[in-house]
């Protein structure tokens, strides 16, 4: 079977339902998990937009969470990973948690990229993308990647 991440609100390169941005409800949606390789240990999950290293200067983090169950197959839409036992970094809003899309200029594709990992990570708060990837770092077994579109 085949590692896979999708959503209910949107198809794979698809817009995001305006609900689910910076200025609306800024819940994230729900999303589907498939595949998880018999040997993971845990998930962890960014969401990022490399659309904004024009505007922004970087690629902006909207979501980071490490240590999901590898027995999640649904996170749920405006889901507290705290009461499921993961943990959520800081994302570039300088906000822990979610931050739904904002593009500042323009129609915008972000990632919400999976990984599932063979270790359990010991990170500390408050990290953001970078320290999560350098821990991930030779502990991933597989990534999958769902992409959205989000306008303003």
């Amino acid at each position: 079977m085949t590692f896979e991440l999708t959503s209910p609100a949107f198809g794979d390169g698809e817009p995001i339902p305006e609900p689910y941005g910076y200025t609306n409800r800024n819940e994230n949606p729900a999303l589907e998990v498939d595949g998880v390789p018999a040997e993971t240990e845990s998930l962890a999950l960014i969401v990022d937009d490399p659309d904004a290293r024009e505007p922004a200067g970087k690629i902006w983090d909207h979501w980071v969470v490490w240590n999901i169950s590898p027995e999640t197959r649904t996170i749920p839409a405006d889901w507290d990973p705290a009461i499921a036992g993961a943990t959520e970094g800081k994302n570039d809003f300088g906000e822990h948690g979610y931050g739904g899309p904002n593009p500042p200029d323009r129609e915008h594709t972000y990632r919400f990229e999976l990984y599932a990992l063979d270790t359990e990570l010991d990170v500390p708060e408050p990290a953001d993308a970078d320290a999560l990837r350098a821990a991930m770092e030779g502990h991933v077994l597989e990534k999958t990647t769902l992409h959205g579109t989000y306008t303003p």
